[in-house]
Protein backbone atom coordinates (compact mmCIF):
# COMPACT_ATOMS: atom_id res chain seq x y z
CA UNK A 1 0.00 0.00 0.00
CA UNK A 2 1.12 4.00 -0.87
CA UNK A 3 1.02 6.10 2.12
CA UNK A 4 0.67 9.89 0.86
CA UNK A 5 1.62 12.73 3.08
CA UNK A 6 0.21 16.50 2.56
CA UNK A 7 2.86 18.96 2.94
CA UNK A 8 1.07 21.69 0.43
CA UNK A 9 -0.09 24.25 2.92
CA UNK A 10 1.07 27.34 3.54
CA UNK A 11 1.42 27.21 7.03
CA UNK A 12 -0.20 31.16 7.58
CA UNK A 13 -1.42 30.02 11.04
CA UNK A 14 2.30 29.08 11.81
CA UNK A 15 3.82 32.57 11.45
CA UNK A 16 6.55 34.09 11.37
CA UNK A 17 8.01 30.40 11.71
CA UNK A 18 7.03 29.33 8.39
CA UNK A 19 8.25 32.37 6.65
CA UNK A 20 11.38 31.01 5.36
CA UNK A 21 10.51 27.70 6.36
CA UNK A 22 7.61 24.97 5.26
CA UNK A 23 5.58 23.55 8.21
CA UNK A 24 6.87 20.13 7.32
CA UNK A 25 10.37 20.90 8.23
CA UNK A 26 10.23 23.05 11.38
CA UNK A 27 10.82 20.71 14.17
CA UNK A 28 9.38 19.30 17.46
CA UNK A 29 11.79 16.98 19.69
CA UNK A 30 14.23 17.86 17.71
CA UNK A 31 12.89 16.05 14.46
CA UNK A 32 11.44 17.85 11.51
CA UNK A 33 7.10 16.70 11.58
CA UNK A 34 7.34 15.10 8.24
CA UNK A 35 10.20 13.14 9.35
CA UNK A 36 8.27 11.48 12.43
CA UNK A 37 5.49 10.40 9.80
CA UNK A 38 7.93 8.94 7.42
CA UNK A 39 9.51 7.48 9.90
CA UNK A 40 6.63 5.73 11.79
CA UNK A 41 5.45 4.98 8.33
CA UNK A 42 8.36 2.80 7.46
CA UNK A 43 8.07 1.29 11.18
CA UNK A 44 4.71 0.40 9.68
CA UNK A 45 6.20 -1.38 6.41
CA UNK A 46 5.29 1.27 4.37
CA UNK A 47 7.63 1.78 1.47
CA UNK A 48 6.65 3.87 -0.83
CA UNK A 49 5.19 7.18 0.17
CA UNK A 50 4.25 10.29 -1.80
CA UNK A 51 4.18 13.57 -0.48
CA UNK A 52 2.73 16.77 -2.70
CA UNK A 53 4.71 20.24 -1.87
CA UNK A 54 3.65 23.72 -3.07
CA UNK A 55 4.65 26.16 -0.45
CA UNK A 56 8.55 26.73 0.11
CA UNK A 57 8.71 22.99 -1.42
CA UNK A 58 11.82 22.69 -2.96
CA UNK A 59 12.90 23.04 0.20
CA UNK A 60 11.24 19.92 1.32
CA UNK A 61 12.46 18.29 -1.75
CA UNK A 62 15.93 19.43 -0.98
CA UNK A 63 15.71 18.05 2.64
CA UNK A 64 14.25 14.46 2.08
CA UNK A 65 15.76 13.82 -1.26
CA UNK A 66 14.23 10.10 -2.92
CA UNK A 67 13.52 8.74 0.92
CA UNK A 68 16.63 6.24 0.80
CA UNK A 69 18.31 7.87 3.84
CA UNK A 70 14.99 6.71 5.33
CA UNK A 71 14.37 3.58 4.26
CA UNK A 72 11.86 4.43 1.94
CA UNK A 73 11.08 5.55 -1.66
CA UNK A 74 9.59 9.40 -1.86
CA UNK A 75 7.94 10.50 -4.99
CA UNK A 76 6.80 14.49 -4.81
CA UNK A 77 3.98 15.56 -6.62
CA UNK A 78 4.80 19.43 -6.84
CA UNK A 79 2.31 21.70 -6.85
CA UNK A 80 4.14 25.02 -6.68
CA UNK A 81 3.54 25.63 -10.63
CA UNK A 82 -0.23 26.09 -9.58
CA UNK A 83 -0.30 26.80 -6.06
CA UNK A 84 -1.84 24.67 -3.49
CA UNK A 85 -4.53 22.43 -5.17
CA UNK A 86 -6.49 21.59 -1.42
CA UNK A 87 -6.27 18.19 0.01
CA UNK A 88 -8.23 16.08 -2.57
CA UNK A 89 -7.21 18.45 -5.35
CA UNK A 90 -3.49 17.31 -4.12
CA UNK A 91 -4.75 13.91 -3.90
CA UNK A 92 -6.00 13.91 -7.57
CA UNK A 93 -2.87 15.06 -9.65
CA UNK A 94 -1.14 12.28 -7.47
CA UNK A 95 -3.14 9.45 -7.73
CA UNK A 96 -0.85 7.99 -10.74
CA UNK A 97 1.51 7.36 -7.59
CA UNK A 98 -0.73 5.96 -5.47
CA UNK A 99 -2.33 2.43 -4.83
CA UNK A 100 -5.53 1.61 -5.42
CA UNK A 101 -6.45 1.76 -1.73
CA UNK A 102 -4.00 4.31 0.04
CA UNK A 103 -3.39 6.05 3.15
CA UNK A 104 -3.16 9.62 3.43
CA UNK A 105 -2.17 11.66 6.27
CA UNK A 106 -2.23 15.28 7.23
CA UNK A 107 1.56 16.74 7.49
CA UNK A 108 0.98 19.47 10.09
CA UNK A 109 -0.67 16.73 12.88
CA UNK A 110 1.68 14.56 15.33
CA UNK A 111 0.57 11.31 16.20
CA UNK A 112 1.32 7.23 17.66
CA UNK A 113 -1.28 6.20 15.66
CA UNK A 114 -0.36 2.47 14.35
CA UNK A 115 -0.48 2.74 10.51
CA UNK A 116 -1.70 -0.55 8.79
CA UNK A 117 0.29 -1.42 5.70
CA UNK A 118 -2.33 -4.59 5.26
CA UNK A 119 -5.90 -2.26 5.81
CA UNK A 120 -8.74 -3.29 3.41
CA UNK A 121 -11.80 -1.75 2.64
CA UNK A 122 -14.60 -3.82 2.53
CA UNK A 123 -16.45 -4.01 -1.02
CA UNK A 124 -17.72 -0.76 -2.83
CA UNK A 125 -16.11 1.45 0.39
CA UNK A 126 -14.58 4.64 -0.15
CA UNK A 127 -12.75 5.31 2.51
CA UNK A 128 -11.87 4.85 6.25
CA UNK A 129 -11.50 8.03 8.72
CA UNK A 130 -9.84 8.26 12.00
CA UNK A 131 -11.22 10.12 14.70
CA UNK A 132 -10.32 11.30 17.95
CA UNK A 133 -11.78 13.28 20.83
CA UNK A 134 -12.51 16.63 19.96
CA UNK A 135 -9.79 19.18 20.40
CA UNK A 136 -10.56 23.07 22.09
CA UNK A 137 -10.64 24.54 18.56
CA UNK A 138 -13.61 21.71 17.49
CA UNK A 139 -15.97 20.98 19.83
CA UNK A 140 -18.75 19.95 17.42
CA UNK A 141 -16.62 17.70 16.14
CA UNK A 142 -17.01 16.35 12.33
CA UNK A 143 -17.99 12.67 11.53
CA UNK A 144 -19.93 10.31 13.63
CA UNK A 145 -18.53 7.19 15.04
CA UNK A 146 -20.55 3.79 14.09
CA UNK A 147 -24.29 4.20 14.13
CA UNK A 148 -23.63 6.78 17.19
CA UNK A 149 -25.12 10.40 16.70
CA UNK A 150 -21.99 11.85 18.66
CA UNK A 151 -19.51 13.47 16.42
CA UNK A 152 -15.71 13.33 16.53
CA UNK A 153 -12.96 15.15 15.22
CA UNK A 154 -11.73 14.22 11.77
CA UNK A 155 -7.80 12.97 12.66
CA UNK A 156 -6.64 13.92 8.89
CA UNK A 157 -5.77 10.28 8.86
CA UNK A 158 -7.72 8.46 6.29
CA UNK A 159 -7.47 5.20 3.87
CA UNK A 160 -8.80 5.70 0.55
CA UNK A 161 -9.98 3.84 -2.27
CA UNK A 162 -9.48 6.06 -6.05
CA UNK A 163 -13.02 5.63 -7.13
CA UNK A 164 -13.45 8.34 -4.69
CA UNK A 165 -12.29 10.19 -6.54
CA UNK A 166 -13.71 9.39 -9.97
CA UNK A 167 -16.27 12.14 -10.48
CA UNK A 168 -13.57 14.39 -9.76
CA UNK A 169 -11.68 16.83 -12.31
CA UNK A 170 -7.97 17.85 -12.15
CA UNK A 171 -8.09 21.16 -9.93
CA UNK A 172 -8.24 23.26 -6.81
CA UNK A 173 -10.69 21.11 -4.84
CA UNK A 174 -11.70 20.21 -0.67
CA UNK A 175 -11.71 16.75 0.88
CA UNK A 176 -14.88 17.06 2.89
CA UNK A 177 -17.91 16.88 0.20
CA UNK A 178 -16.36 14.04 -1.07
CA UNK A 179 -16.52 12.48 2.36
CA UNK A 180 -19.73 13.82 3.23
CA UNK A 181 -20.96 12.30 0.08
CA UNK A 182 -19.64 9.01 1.04
CA UNK A 183 -20.96 8.86 4.32
CA UNK A 184 -24.69 9.39 3.04
CA UNK A 185 -23.91 6.59 0.71
CA UNK A 186 -22.63 4.59 3.50
CA UNK A 187 -19.44 4.19 1.63
CA UNK A 188 -17.77 5.29 4.61
CA UNK A 189 -16.57 4.33 7.93
CA UNK A 190 -14.92 5.33 11.20
CA UNK A 191 -13.07 4.30 13.96
CA UNK A 192 -11.67 6.23 17.16
CA UNK A 193 -8.51 6.53 18.69
CA UNK A 194 -8.16 7.51 22.00
CA UNK A 195 -3.67 7.72 21.67
CA UNK A 196 -1.73 10.43 21.31
CA UNK A 197 -2.32 13.11 18.40
CA UNK A 198 -1.60 16.47 18.01
CA UNK A 199 -2.52 19.08 15.45
CA UNK A 200 0.48 21.58 15.02
CA UNK A 201 -1.52 24.96 13.72
CA UNK A 202 -0.26 27.53 16.21
CA UNK A 203 3.52 27.60 17.60
CA UNK A 204 1.65 27.56 20.79
CA UNK A 205 0.67 23.94 19.72
CA UNK A 206 4.29 23.20 17.96
CA UNK A 207 6.24 24.59 21.51
CA UNK A 208 3.73 22.76 23.34
CA UNK A 209 4.26 19.09 21.38
CA UNK A 210 8.43 20.26 21.71
CA UNK A 211 8.06 20.10 25.27
CA UNK A 212 6.17 17.15 25.63
CA UNK A 213 8.59 15.10 22.98
CA UNK A 214 11.77 16.83 24.58
CA UNK A 215 10.50 15.54 28.01
CA UNK A 216 10.51 11.83 27.09
CA UNK A 217 13.72 11.50 25.64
Amino acid sequence: MTAMILAAGLGTRMRPLTDHTPKPLLKAGDKPLIVWHIERLRDAGFKEIVINVAYLGDQIIDYLGDGSEYGVDITFSDEQGEGPLETAGGIIKALPHLSETFLVVNGDIWTDFPFDNGFELKPDQLAHLILIDNPEHNPAGDFPLAESDQKYTFSGIGYYHKALFDSLSYGKQPLAPLLFRALETKQLTTQYYSGQWYDIGTPKRLYQLDRTLQDHD
